[in-house]
């Protein structure tokens, strides 16, 4: 690359800095997915004409910023957003520390987007979307269900595998049957009461209160990839900070 970083580059940033527009733009583009790591800094030395120190300078800021996650003795990976050890910070469960809950997607349709799932997914209202109800459970007892849309046809594959090969976290699926990668999320929490459909699965009365977390999950080029609603009894709920 002659040391320019990009094609059409701004020739006037420093060139560390166009090295790392073009690492992040490849990045953004699921260029190492999988199990991929990045070459290691003396192939991107190379690739790049500059020093491996300016490489691993980059590297470094960019897994600062969130986008590579640097590991001992293997090498640099795009860093996948982990979720689970959230349902550990909102609702008390006791078990070994790293256990993941069980999963059951109870059901998955093809459905019209209403006003809020339409502009969670920035499509517009009545765009075909993917719905999947799905059910967590601790040690057999359920305590969280989930209302997750997907955008179509980015994930067609979702809508057509075999649940069964649909392991307890959907992240995974995700990057191997529709090649997308989450890299951030927001989740906003609110109190409401019960549904009907809620209460049967979570084998609570209707004037329960529950929590409600809505999430919405991007990949690394900032795309809406995931809208999801998940309902948990109140008197489960626990919030957990650690403030430095």
């Amino acid at each position: 690359m002659g040391g320019a970083g990009a094609p059409g580059a701004d020739p006037r940033l420093p060139l560390h800095a166009r090295v790392k527009d073009d690492l992040l733009r490849r990045v953004k583009a699921n260029e190492w997915a999988g199990d991929a790591a990045l070459p290691p800094e003396s192939a991107l030395a190379k690739e790049y004409e500059i020093s491996v120190g300016t490489v691993r300078r980059v590297l470094t800021e960019l897994a600062a910023e969130g986008y590579l996650e640097r590991q001992q003795g293997r090498g640099t990976y795009i860093r996948r957003a982990s979720f689970q050890h959230s349902l550990f910070r909102f609702f008390r469960m006791h078990g070994r520390e790293g256990q993941i809950p069980d999963s059951r997607i109870l059901d998955r349709d093809t459905v019209p987007a209403e006003a809020q799932v339409a502009e969670a997914l920035g499509v517009a209202e009545g765009t075909d979307v993917l719905h999947l109800l799905r059910l967590r459970l601790w040690e057999e007892t359920p305590f969280l269900v989930e209302d997750i849309w997907v955008p179509l046809p980015l994930f067609d594959p979702l809508a057509e595998v075999d649940l069964t090969e649909v392991g307890p976290l959907l992240y995974p699926a995700y990057e191997q049957l529709a090649g997308v990668i989450i890299g951030s999320a927001t989740e906003q929490l609110s109190i409401e009461q019960a549904s009907p459909a809620v209460a049967a699965l979570l084998d609570c009365s209707l004037i329960d209160p529950l929590v409600r977390i809505d999430r919405t999950a991007r990949t690394h080029a900032d795309q809406v990839v995931e809208y999801r609603r998940s309902y948990g009894l109140a008197k489960s709920f626990q919030y957990q900070v650690e403030i430095n």
